[in-house]
């Protein structure tokens, strides 16, 4: 009960500090709200991109590892000639896998080529790419259609002229048309449409961008491109792991099988390397970590001036009620008594404002969304990181006057005018 009077007290005072010396406060108050400012709009702008970079990456499965030429943790434009020798993954490759690999629930393997011009009648698509993939290439990834179906076992096994679109390609190429069991010109050669992939739309990252892909069967694409000269984008061997089956198991097998495969002897080199989605996010980490740290940085300068800022507003806020806190003392009040209830007032103020810093972060973020076609958001988390902080602050800011509020002589504060 006595907890909820000071409370009240302390909301009151707080109020009357923003009511009666609003320039004053606001001042005071704009350094906490441009601190946590700065530290939120940071945190949730790094939270924004790992969750933008994590969900594209995700297209590619948390349980599949990839079998390629050099690894991912490596810059390729500088370390491509120590892996140049190397082989690129093939048929043989996968056969061998399928055939071998115990731990896999499925294996695919894709090539990727220019498309060239795609033709139907007068429109014409250029730029886009053509991606051949075995049966299981479509279910690894899990295609979402937005017409039409996948290819059946017959179409990929035999290499039927079956085309599957990305949803740009589509809209580029047909507009309004419906383009199910139409006839497109691909490299001379003839293809019907059976499918529409659902548009993937943009996003940081996009590894493997469908929207812009005109997939067929792995064994159609043989019909116009020498496979196994490599004179193409490049190939995707992967294998996605059984259930209850980790990655290393399946990463231990798939080596083991591929060394075999390709005849390595004992103390010879892989001459492959098996990545995961899991080295983008490791190699991503520190970089997030930096962000993360001026933000802070930014921040603690801008709390560090709102600090003395609402201090000082406590100083003051003490001096001019030092006669009625002598009374209250007078009348029985602890020390501990008036101490919280200056604490509370700085703790208010501080919240305050850190909602309006809470308030500037919502705003910007929603603005760079609409703008910029990126999805930005502000997490519970960090909304709870704001109100620790807020509250935090209010702490360090009134612990000095409330102590001295709370040492104050009941009968020297009494007598002072």
């Amino acid at each position: 009960m006595l907890l909820n009077k000071i409370i009240i007290e302390s909301f009151r005072q707080a109020t009357h500090q923003l009511v009666s010396n609003k320039l004053r406060t606001f001042l005071s108050l704009l350094g906490i709200m441009i601190g946590i400012f700065c530290i939120i709009t940071v945190k949730s702008a790094v939270d924004s991109l790992k969750l933008n970079i994590e969900s594209s990456l995700n297209e590619m499965g948390n349980d599949v590892v990839y079998v390629e030429k050099q690894p991912w943790n490596e810059d390729p434009g500088t370390s491509w000639w120590k892996y140049i020798k190397n082989p690129t993954p093939d048929e043989s490759d996968l056969n061998a896998i399928k055939s071998k690999v115990k731990s896999a629930d499925k294996a695919s393997l894709a090539v990727f080529l220019p498309s060239g011009t795609i033709k139907y009648k007068s429109s014409n698509v250029q730029n886009a790419y053509i991606l051949g993939g075995t049966h299981d290439f479509g279910y690894m990834f899990n295609f979402k259609f937005d017409k039409g179906r996948y290819f059946t076992n017959l179409e990929s096994f035999n290499g039927h002229d079956r085309v599957i679109l990305g949803n740009v390609i589509a809209e580029e190429l047909f507009g309004n048309i419906e383009p199910l069991g139409k006839s497109i010109k691909v490299r001379g050669r003839s293809y019907t449409v059976i499918g529409v992939m659902e548009k993937e739309g943009s996003s940081l990252i996009n590894p493997l961008d469908f929207d812009e892909a005109l997939i067929m069967p792995y064994e159609a694409i043989k019909k116009f491109v020498n496979v196994k000269t490599g004179k193409t984008y490049g190939s995707l061997l992967n294998a996605k792991a059984a259930t209850n089956v980790s990655n290393e198991a399946l990463t231990d097998e798939v080596i083991g099988v591929l060394r075999s495969h390709r005849k390595l002897k004992p103390k010879e080199k892989n001459n492959f390397y098996i990545n995961e989605v899991s080295m983008f996010s490791k190699m991503m980490e520190p970089v997030f970590t930096v962000l993360n740290s001026v933000g802070f940085v930014i921040g603690m300068f801008a709390i560090l001036v709102g600090i003395f800022s609402v201090a000082n507003i406590l100083f003051v806020s003490v001096k001019e009620r030092t006669n009625i806190i002598g009374i209250k003392k007078a009348m029985g009040a602890r020390k501990s008594v008036i101490l919280i209830e200056f604490l509370i007032e700085s703790v208010l103020l501080c919240l305050i404002g850190g909602l309006f810093g809470l308030v500037a972060v919502f705003s910007v973020l929603k603005i760079i969304t609409v703008v910029f076609d990126y999805e930005m958001y502000l997490s519970s988390t960090n909304i709870i990181i704001a109100i620790i902080l807020a509250v935090v602050i209010g702490i360090l800011s009134g612990i000095i006057p409330a102590s001295q509020a709370a040492r104050l002589d009941p009968v020297e504060a009494i007598r002072s005018k």
